[in-house]
């Protein structure tokens, strides 16, 4: 009978990449986790989406993963690469490794749908952040492709276990990265001193993280950002783009240019006045190129 001591043998004999553990083994400590340690009424199926970007309304799936697990733990296996009938972004293909060429000739969603309802049938669901956004993407896409979908299911997101479980708050962090309890919290003095003693114990406590200003800003600053509110966004060679609506992805002074209403209707609109501040030198900008 195997124990959560050999689970963790095992998972690190997997990670470190020796080869001690056969496939047979791994599948039998799965399938005995499974069966053991969640009570199944009926099939779970874990899943994965790879997708077109995260906009559930407008995106589309490129790529899906199923395991099925059975209430004695046996598992079946679905995975299935879509093509999704739109453009795939380059930044996107850079994250997922899906590109335009490999979805050339594969099903679309639509053509996919009924074999993949079949396959999940009535069965509860599992994934990592899945309750926010690959089941409400999948749903989605069912509606798209005018098929029922039964929406009414049980959930299990290891996303929010992980959270609820080791939370990333302040507390957690002082505790974690100082040793200390944080007192008083929610005070603006203990949560201050708080944070700067955990900025300090975060350089010592990780070898890759310089103490430097310029690193750490581009560790964990938005830089990626031009505004707060993250609506105007940096391109690759530092360009602003638009990172939001109908020109999303497209260049704000390209977008100034060619609709002039666009910058006089976000001035007038309930955006952030660093927004506006921003949207003013980049329409400057495009009046003077």
């Amino acid at each position: 009978m195997y124990k959560w001591s050999d689970g963790l043998v095992l998972c690190t004999t997997i990670i470190s990449g020796q080869p001690t553990a056969s496939y047979i083994e791994i599948t039998s400590l799965l399938n005995y986790f499974c069966y053991v340690n969640i009570k199944l009424t009926k099939s779970l199926v874990v899943f994965d989406l790879e997708t077109t970007g995260i906009q559930v309304a407008a995106d589309r799936i490129v790529e899906i993963y199923c395991i099925k697990i059975q209430p004695d733990g046996t598992e079946e296996h679905l995975h299935q690469v879509i093509n999704p009938t739109v453009p795939i972004p380059q930044v996107v293909s850079e994250i997922h490794g899906i590109w335009d060429k490999d979805v050339v000739g594969k099903p679309t969603f639509q053509e996919f749908a009924g074999e993949l309802q079949a396959f999940l049938g009535d069965c509860d669901f599992g994934g990592f952040n899945s309750n926010r956004f690959d089941f409400p993407m999948l749903a989605e896409e069912f509606y798209r492709a005018g098929l029922a979908f039964d929406t009414n299911r049980k959930f299990i997101d290891a996303q929010r276990i992980f959270h609820r479980m080791e939370p990333r708050n302040l507390g957690a962090a002082y505790q974690k990265y100082c040793g200390k309890e944080l007192v008083d919290a929610h005070s603006a003095k203990a949560d201050t001193v708080a944070t700067w003693e955990i900025i300090k114990a975060q350089v010592d406590h990780y070898e890759e993280i310089e103490g430097d200003i310029d690193f750490l800003n581009a560790f964990s600053g938005d830089s990626e950002f031009y505004d707060f509110a993250r609506r105007i966004k940096k391109g690759k060679n530092g360009e602003a783009l638009f990172n939001f609506g109908k020109y999303k992805d497209k260049l704000v002074t390209d977008v100034f240019k060619e609709n002039r209403g666009y910058y006089d209707w976000m001035m007038k609109g309930d955006f952030p006045e660093n927004t506006k501040s921003v949207i003013t030198k980049l329409a400057l900008e495009s009046r003077n190129s």
